[in-house]
């Protein structure tokens, strides 16, 4: 009898994982949703609008909601573990009580425990994995608590969205210095990079974008990451070579312009709170860098969290090129004072999503129709078992 139960044990704890994982997926999917619809109603869509309040849950929903409870759900699913899964149970808790309208702190609340659940996880991910990436990607987990502590005191998003802004970028930056070792780095590299993260974290306890000199500090960190990036990111190899690999070079490559950009903005301007400039600096962040990481990762992370196949299709150039562009007329507009250019761009932002979404799920049924029912070219004969094709090595 134990040795049937220590066999049915780790078969049901893994379809336990597995059957939660849609649930929280489909979560963050819908926070994003919430998130762009407030977005529009901020940039002055007239869009249908549930309650006056919803307009202030733009940024938590995105940062939060979306990107927190993704992150959680990657996590989770590495360490393979399952009390990991509360944590982007929490955070897409909260994101479910803004989007209905709870009142009182309860979002807040459960997004907060989320965050320490995260850190929680990166303990244990460090402790097995003592190196310089796993603190960088921890320190962004400590990022997102601190300002989601922040905003459970009542501090107004426009002051803790740079500590959300440092949660994505170190927690990017954490990944590809893990991908960087394949690339040939000299032995101050770590150094550097070290360096930069003390001085972005000094920007943040100096008072952010809400300062001058933490402006400056933030901007200065974010454009010697941005050429750290450039010089030692395996990207710049591979996007020599063809198919899903270059796609994926691209997007970071591109994606690190726009962070540059942000750290140019911000070191030029300074203190940035609220306004055209704060728009600009936030959205070349959070828009141009963290959803080209998103595109370009989405065909390799979402086969291992939900366990279903995303084939390359060259039509993913063109929600690529929509964000790009579309974010070149929000930043244009902001930075020339033409709501028209800021708002038609702002627009065209959620389109290339909701066109990223559309893509992906269209990728998603053409293979899981191509592994079901193979072209007649490739079927096998009948007397061999047909497999499933393996995944794609990529950067």
């Amino acid at each position: 009898m134990r040795e049937a139960l220590g066999d049915i044990r780790p078969l049901a704890s893994m379809t336990v994982r597995q059957s939660i994982r849609f649930p929280l997926l489909a979560t963050a999917m819908l926070a994003l949703l919430a998130g762009l619809w407030g977005g529009l109603l901020r940039l002055g869509w007239a869009m249908p609008l549930s309650r006056p309040d919803f307009l202030l849950t733009h940024g938590p929903l995105m940062v939060c909601g979306f990107l927190g409870t993704l992150i959680g759900i990657e996590r989770a699913v590495a360490l393979g573990r399952p009390w990991t899964y509360l944590g982007p149970l929490l955070s897409g808790a909260g994101a479910l009580a803004l989007i209905a309208g709870v009142s009182g702190p309860f979002a807040a609340l459960t997004m907060t425990a989320g965050s320490v659940w995260l850190l929680l996880m990166f303990g244990c991910i460090i402790r097995a994995q003592p190196a310089l990436f796993t603190v960088t990607m921890g320190v962004g987990a400590l990022a997102w608590f601190v300002g989601n502590l922040l905003w459970l005191s009542g501090w107004p998003v426009f002051e803790v969205a740079t500590w959300w802004m440092g949660f994505l970028v170190l927690t990017i930056a954490g990944e590809r210095l893990e991908l960087s070792r394949f690339a040939q780095r000299s032995g101050t590299s770590e150094t550097v990079f070290l360096i930069i993260v003390v001085t972005l974290w000094a920007g943040f306890t100096s008072g952010g974008l809400a300062t001058d000199d933490g402006a400056r500090m933030i901007g200065l960190a974010l454009l010697a990451l941005t050429a750290w990036l450039l010089r030692y990111d395996i990207a710049r190899r591979t996007v020599r070579q063809g198919g899903l690999t270059r796609y994926v070079a691209v997007c970071l490559l591109s994606g690190y312009v726009w962070l540059g950009l942000g750290g140019i903005m911000a070191l030029l301007a300074g203190r940035a709170v609220a306004g055209l400039q704060y728009d600009a600096v936030l959205h070349a962040i959070f828009v141009g860098f963290v959803f080209a990481m998103i595109f370009g990762h989405a065909p390799i992370i979402f086969p291992a969290v939900a366990g279903v196949p995303v084939p390359f299709r060259s039509v993913f150039y063109t929600h690529l090129a929509l964000l790009h562009v579309s974010l070149l007329l929000r930043v244009g507009g902001d930075l020339l004072a033409s709501l028209a250019c800021r708002q038609w761009g702002g627009l065209l932002n959620v389109v290339a999503v909701l066109l990223f979404m559309a893509n992906t799920a269209g990728a998603v049924f053409r293979g899981r129709r191509l592994t079901t029912f193979p072209p007649p070219a490739a079927r096998p004969r009948p007397a061999v078992q047909v497999a499933a094709p393996a995944q794609r090595s990529t950067v």
